[in-house]
């Protein structure tokens, strides 16, 4: 029996936020899914978005994470591209 999905929050900032035009997302992942698979599904649905993928960080839970880290239902995912300006 597969396992049920889990449901993770996107808090969106910057140029993520203007995209999509809402401050937060809710999505459904399956087990197992690495931080770095919701940055890539993002950059699918909205390519303008791809010249971050290798300046944006991650922040999981209000900890920077590493790319690989993995997901668990519940969990909220913080993009974070560069800022500019002081």
């Amino acid at each position: 029996m597969p396992e049920s999905p889990i449901t993770i929050t996107i808090k969106l900032f910057a140029a993520y936020q203007e995209a999509y035009g809402v401050p937060e997302l809710v999505r459904q992942y399956p087990p197992e899914t690495q931080v770095v698979t919701v940055l890539e599904n993002l950059l699918t649905e909205h390519s303008e978005l791809k010249q971050w993928r290798d300046v944006t960080r991650f922040g999981v839970n209000l900890q920077f994470v590493e790319p690989d880290t993995i997901l668990h239902d519940g969990d909220e995912v913080v993009l974070i591209p560069p800022v500019s300006g002081g």
